[in-house]
């Protein structure tokens, strides 16, 4: 048993917390609701196992769902109430839970120590917690200051480091920094604090790319990674234990990123690994500073943004077209864990309205064919060949042979913006193949796709357009008509017959997860390709306006002569 250093009171009560901001109401998802009837049967035949003794496989509850609840932010968010501080008898009742918790999952014990990461995400609760007791509840005050210690001694023993590193590492680090606070006298939590504060300066340059993207990425990942950051700069500003003022122009990178991805105020595409997670709680952030993050060319009509290191470029009509196009690289190496195999995929949106879209996550472990499904080449708006991915899956969080891509050409004209990329995921094949796409946008109404490979031997190439769940197809002569919320757009490729698959499952195809552990039914597009890899093309043209078709033929017609 690790024995806890005696703390004053008076100590934690000079500790500032950092502020916590409410972003607006949402209705609340069930989507857990299943999965946390079979996992309380989990929890309880194995919480009184030691946690190396508990094996994950298929069958099982759902990893993040069984993780979700025992965050505890949920306690977070009715301890910073909107409008009025909570009150003597809810803090009771919150510290009444968190004790229950403790005694429930005892130190190394059951489901909740298998992973690091999660261990310091509760310690900020708890911190929480424990500022809020009274003077008089020195029994509850006693075993959360054990919690605190004893999660951060596990923590800094095992943290992911290495190979590992990523969003796990941040969260750990957050967990060190509010611990170190409260031991601060003590050796082991001075240690924990400059532990924490000098691998989270390390991880930043790491994490956060030069152009503010995400090494991970993902951009869920990306969002949590800096919420993480934001939240340990407050508290580490406000407490006067680190200057971070070297960090803000990088996590003000990372904002001015995350910002050009938005369609509206907190939506972006869902690129990447996504499972929802917060650094606080549902519907809570910490104060991001990120008053000098505002776009200056926000007022322009259109904007484009490339970012060189991320490999991203966003095409953005104030009126109109929404368009992201992936040339980035797999992930974060060495094992590339949440990033998909999306290489030249696309995502298109009009006036808000989401027309082709990347597909999601839905699950980490528990249904396999899913998530190498959610993963693959073929869940994206891209080509696939051979039915192969781009890179090679070997388990649920890693990739072999990553892939690497490249954004040729950017040709910006007064009323077109051409863009022409390439990737060598399919070099490895016994006949090797390079994916060429460009993009060329005219005026915000017209989109022309043409994809074309160099390389040798015969193959299938399959082209993919995965549809928002709720948009309706019509095929009008060579025109797929698509509407969705009154919205349209059509979409012509008069050479080829797509196939319209809407959720099949062998093989997986036309499936959607609009958040984590939540399955859909969807649209997608499929056309098939057989012949020499030097002979095979497909162009797509893709017009915002059904009144001017006429003009986007004579566009296609004209780019294809250059």
């Amino acid at each position: 048993m690790v024995k806890t250093p005696a703390v004053d009171r008076s100590h934690i009560k000079t500790i500032r917390s950092p502020e916590i901001i409410h972003l607006a109401p949402t209705k609340a998802s069930d989507a857990f609701v299943d999965e946390k009837i079979r996992f309380e049967a989990f929890e309880a035949k194995h919480n009184q196992n030691f946690f190396t003794r508990i094996k994950f496989g298929d069958p099982a509850p759902d990893i993040r769902s069984v993780w979700e609840s025992a965050r505890l932010q949920n306690i977070t968010k009715n301890l910073f109430a909107r409008d009025t501080p909570a009150a003597d008898d809810v803090i009771t009742q919150l510290a009444e839970h968190v004790i229950s918790w403790i005694k429930n999952n005892p130190f190394l014990y059951g489901v909740h120590y298998l992973s690091p990461m999660e261990l310091g995400l509760r310690i900020p609760v708890f911190f929480f917690v424990l500022k809020r007791l009274g003077q008089d509840e020195k029994e509850k005050y006693e075993i959360i200051l054990s919690a605190i210690y004893s999660h951060a001694w596990w923590v800094s023993k095992n943290m992911a480091l290495y190979s590992s590193l990523g969003n796990h590492t941040v969260c750990e680090c957050v967990g060190l920094i509010f611990a170190g606070s409260v031991f601060k006298k003590s050796k082991k939590g001075g240690n924990w604090l400059k532990k924490g504060c000098r691998l989270l300066e390390q991880e930043l340059f790491h994490q956060i790319l030069e152009d503010g993207g995400p090494a991970e990425q993902s951009l869920d990942y990306h969002r949590f990674v800096l919420d993480l950051y934001w939240l340990s700069v407050d508290f580490l500003e406000s407490n006067q234990y680190y200057d971070c003022s070297g960090w803000k122009d990088r996590l003000r990178k990372g904002e001015l990123f995350w910002q050009t991805f938005l369609i509206k105020k907190h939506e972006t595409p869902s690129i990447g690994d996504s499972d929802n997670g917060y650094a606080l709680g549902p519907k809570l952030m910490p104060n991001r500073q990120t008053e000098s993050t505002v776009d200056p060319h926000e007022d322009q009509d259109v904007i484009y943004r490339k970012f060189t290191d991320a490999g991203y470029s966003v095409i953005n009509y104030r009126d109109g077209l929404f368009l992201t196009f992936d040339h980035g690289p797999l992930g974060m190496a060495p094992l590339y864990n949440h990033g998909h195999a999306d290489a030249l995929s696309i995502t298109l949106y009009k006036d808000g309205v989401p027309f082709l879209i990347d597909p999601g996550t839905y699950r980490y472990n528990g249904v396999s064919g899913y998530r190498t499904y959610f993963k693959s080449t073929r869940a994206h708006n891209t080509v696939c060949v051979d039915g192969l991915d781009q890179a090679r899956q070997l388990t649920g969080f890693i990739w072999d042979c990553p892939y690497e891509s490249k954004l040729q050409t950017v040709i910006e004209d007064r009323d077109t913006i051409c863009l022409k990329a390439l990737h060598n995921g399919y070099g490895r094949l016994q006949s090797p193949v390079i994916h060429h796409r460009e993009i060329t946008v005219k005026d915000g109404l017209f989109c022309l796709i043409n994809d074309w490979f160099s390389g040798e031997g015969g193959h299938e190439f399959e082209l993919h357009f995965h549809l928002d769940p709720n948009v309706r197809v019509a095929i009008k002569g060579e025109w797929v008509v698509l509407q969705n919320q009154g919205k349209t757009i059509l979409l012509n490729q008069p050479d080829i017959d797509f196939d319209i698959i809407r959720g099949r499952n062998n093989p997986l195809l036309g499936w959607f997860s609009p958040e984590y552990g939540v399955l859909e039914k969807t649209t997608t597009l499929h056309a098939v390709l057989n012949g020499q890899a030097e002979q095979m093309n497909f162009t797509t043209l893709i017009c915002l306006d059904e009144k001017k078709i006429n003009d986007a033929k004579t566009f296609k017609k004209e780019r294809l002569k250059l």
